[in-house]
Parts: C-alpha cells; structure tokens; sequence
C-alpha cells in the first residue's frame, strides 16, 4: 500500500449532512443509468483478502449473488477460515505499533480524503448496492450518504479528541488528558446497510489509532472490497485494516475468542451478538484486558398513532418507513400501535398507500426489491403463516415470482394481540403487524412490551403526549412526527435500549470514545 500522503486533507467548513439526490432530475437518473450499465459490466469478478497489505488466495471461496437475479454473480471472494486469523491478527498488531502514534491528522486526513473520493464517485458505489444488496436507487443512495457522512464526521470527531483536555488544572500541576486507542480489534458489520455501517464501524476504529480485522457479511462482501480500494487509495498503511471475508464459527470465533483481540464491533442479530458478548467475557488464559463490545442487535419498533394524529402524515410515514428496503432495517416499523377511536379510518389509509408500492428489479427503481435470500424468503413467508392465524391479513402476503429472485410483497395483518407472535419477534421483511390501542395509556404500554428498544414514533398534535411519550416510551431513538427509519449522522446518534445492543450511539459525538481509552497525566510543576 502507498504511505499517507504530506498533502493532509483538513475539514474545510463545520460538518453537514451529505444531500439527498433527487432522481426526479434528468442528469441524476441518466447518471445512475450509466452507473449501473458500467458496474454491472464488472459483475462477477474475484477478490483477495487483503492480510498486512498482501493479497491471499483461499480454496474455499464466498460467492455474493444479486438477490433480484440470484443466477447473476456480483463477486467471487476468498473465504478466511481458522489458519488465516493468526496472519490477520500478527498483521494488525504489527501495524499497530505504527498507527497507534500516527497524529490525529494524519489518521482524520485519510477520511476525509476517503470520503471525497466517494462522493465524486457516488453512483458508482450505489450501483454496486442495488446490486449487491437489492436496493432501489433512493435506498443506496442513502447509504452512501451515510458513508461520507460517518467519515466527515469522525475525522472532526477524532480532532476534537486530540484536543482533549482536563476539566481543571490543580495548582502546583501541569494535567493533560489522552484518548489513546485500545488495539487490534474485529469489525463485523451486518449485510443490510453494507457500506455505511461497515465504513462507520471500520473508520471510528482505526481514526482514533486502532487496527481492525474486518470481516464483512458474506452476503455483501463486494461492496466492503470497493471500500477497502479507497482506503489503500488514500494511503491507509498495510495491515491498519485487514480484509477478511470469512467463515463465522471459524474465522469469527478465532478472532472474537483470540486473547489479543481488545474489541469487537459487531452489528447483527441479537443471536449473534449476544454469542460474540458472551464468548468476548471469557477471560482466557494469557489475557491482560476486558474486551469491549460494541454491539448493535436489532429491534421490533412501532409507530404509535394517536387519537389526534394527522392520520395521512401518520400514514405515509407508516409506509416508508415499514416497506423501505423492504423492511430490512433494524430501525424499520415493524408494529404500528394505533389508538381505537382513529383505527378504523387509519389502517384504511394505510392498506390505500401500501396497495399502490411496486415490487421488482432494484434497478428499475421498484419501491420494493427483493429480500436478501433464499433463507430470509423462507422465514418472512413462515412468519406471513404465522400472521395469518393470528390476525386479519389485509395486504399481500405472497412471493411473486420475478427473475427467480427473492421478492416478497407488502404485507399488513391488522387485529393482532400485542403479545402475538409477529408482534414480537423480529421478522427482518415487508411485514407490518397492526395493533389497536384502547387508548394513550394502553398504547404507551404496548409500545414498550418487546424484548427490544432501538427505535420508535408517536405522531399526536398533542404537546403533552410528545412530552409524556418522550419520558415513558424507552427507545434509543424516538421520533416525533416523523418516520422511525432514517437517522442523521449528527443528529440522531443511533443505538437501542435492553435487547438493542449496547446504545453504542453510533454517529454521535461520544462514539470514538468507544474505540479508546482515557489517559490522565498530571505533572508535578
């Protein structure tokens, strides 16, 4: 890999959140056009691990396939087993060693730099997750959004660390304060929010001085090797980040279970991330630390709707933020909760919006795309059955057959119990369990009866039911108004409450302090 390069990118103006692209404009549509004929001309290419900045070949290898036309290969990528997590970990401690004392500017100057070359090649990137992923344009465009966004923000983040100091000085001292990194550490981020999660978790670690294994979701490994390129690009030194698509229970283990790993990074399934927590506090023979998790594990969020909602707003809401990406976000409204003198009318507009979403090809721009594969289809149409038995389906309901991909329609079953089977767990698809409320109280008590408490919404033009809402209902992230999907980097740091992991706040201002420790040094004058 080239070295940093003396030419330092600098943050030129206060953070702003990267803008939307509105693809009602003729040159945006035509550029995403030409995006996708360009990288779809790409597909099915091989890529290395990258281990210590050498490129390795495996036996075994990860195929990612494009959920919309599973016969279509997006990428062939080596598969790290158990034998490549020692070469993976010798690497990143050896650059450890290096990176650990690199300034500030230099670590915050690679993301910035990085994020200019995302930016000037957006389209790009966003194509590679319409195809990866099976997002429509509006979603991938989101995505890399948040890309940009988590690397303007923490490389200011990261200077603002630099310049910490101590509360007080006390007399007769000199005190400083240091935010020194933690080590080598595991990024394991999840497949639905491929690059903007990935690139976040991965930069928060390694601009505070960290090194990181990373192991991308085996369904998105792609667009994590584009990423990797850029970082190379900008001059990331060997073995900083260390690109290792692999095998969970032997690669992931090794590295979760090694006794120099200092911290995992995982967003997942609460299964998973629960297993990773569990095994990272096992203190093992030869260990000098507590590993830190940061873990961010998934939800069942509502949308609570009041008696004095606008009820078309409520509904709009309702639908993008149930159907967008076709409910694969851990954010999305998953149970909307509505109160009983306004359900009737209410889930009339709702089943009126969601009728008219269509269903197919991402690249076409299609509301909904596909699910991301043949499991996920299985399990969201058993969960369907499940819906079905135990409430009134009102939409949807089916797999339609497009291109042998992984489709599934909108689907709303109203008339459910709150403790109901698709009122709990977590579906992870276009399925939106409809609960009705006798009233605010009874409503507020619905809203938090899950075992999960990463996002949610009330809309009321009520004052006191906001106020009272943003006390009792116990989320991370709580909206009022608005949809429970699509936080801002900046503005609503992101992370869940009980089984939502650790509310690590991810794009928030004290995030980077996950990735460090404080060091206080006080000096005798």
């Amino acid at each position: 890999m080239s070295q940093i390069s003396p030419s330092l990118y600098v943050p030129q103006e206060i953070f702003a959140n990267e803008p939307f692209t509105n693809f009602a404009v003729d040159d945006a549509r035509q550029a995403m056009e030409a995006a996708l004929a360009q990288v779809e001309a790409q597909l099915g290419r091989s890529y290395d691990l990258v281990i210590g900045g050498k490129r390795v070949q495996t036996a075994a290898k990860i195929t990612s396939v494009n959920p919309a036309r599973p016969a279509q290969v997006v990428g062939v990528h080596q598969k790290a087993e158990g034998e490549h997590a020692e070469l993976a970990m010798q690497a990143a401690l050896a650059a450890f060693e290096t990176w650990r004392f690199t300034p500030a500017a230099e670590r915050a100057s690679c993301l910035l730099h990085a994020a200019e070359i995302i930016r000037q090649r957006k389209y790009e990137f966003m194509a590679w997750l319409t195809y990866e992923t099976g997002k429509n344009w509006a979603e991938a465009d989101a995505d890399v959004g948040e890309t940009i966004d988590f690397l303007e923000f923490y490389a200011r983040e990261a200077l603002k660390l630099a310049a910490a100091t101590t509360a007080i000085q006390y007399p007769g001292e000199r005190n400083q304060l240091f935010y020194i990194p933690l080590g080598a550490g595991a990024v394991i981020p999840p497949w639905n929010f491929p690059f903007a999660i990935m690139a976040g978790m991965t930069a928060a670690a390694i601009v505070t001085g960290n090194t990181v294994i990373l192991k991308p979701s085996s369904d998105a490994p792609t667009i994590a090797a584009k990423f990797m390129e850029v970082l190379e690009e900008v001059g990331v030194p060997a073995g900083v980040v260390n690109f290792c698509p692999g095998a969970g229970g032997s690669f992931g283990n090794a590295i979760v279970e090694d006794v120099r790993t200092r911290f995992i990074s995982f967003t997942g399934s609460k299964a998973v991330g629960l297993q990773i927590h569990e095994s990272a506090a096992k203190t093992r023979p030869g260990q000098i630390w507590i590993k830190r998790t940061v873990l961010e594990m998934g939800g069942k969020d509502s949308m609570l709707i009041a008696a004095d909602a606008e009820l078309d707003k409520a509904a709009d809401a309702v639908v993008a933020a149930a159907f967008g990406f076709s409910g694969q976000k851990c954010s999305a409204c998953s149970r909307v909760i509505v109160e009983a003198p306004v359900y009737d009318a209410f889930v009339a507009k709702l089943v009126e919006r969601a009728a008219k979403l269509t269903v197919g090809d991402p690249a076409k721009n299609h509301n909904l795309g596909p699910v991301v594969n043949r499991a996920a289809l299985d399990s969201i149409l058993k969960y369907i059955e499940i819906g079905k038995q135990e409430g009134r389906l009102l939409l949807g309901g089916n797999a339609p057959s497009i291109e042998g991909g992984y489709f599934v329609e909108p689907t709303i079953i109203a008339d459910l119990a709150p403790d109901a089977v698709i009122a709990q767990q977590e579906i992870f698809g276009p399925v939106l369990a409809v609960i009705k409320a006798a009233d605010f109280d009874d409503a507020l008590k619905i809203v938090n009866n899950t075992e999960y408490g990463l996002t949610g919404a009330i809309f009321s033009t009520d004052r006191a039911k906001l106020e009272r809402a943003g006390r009792e209902f116990h989320v991370g992230n709580l909206y009022y108004n608005r949809k429970c999907t699509g936080a801002m980097v900046g503005a609503h740091p992101f992370g869940g409450f009980n089984m939502s992991g650790t509310d690590s706040k991810a794009g928030g201002s004290d995030y980077l302090l996950l990735f460090t420790q404080a060091k206080s040094v006080g000096e005798k004058l």
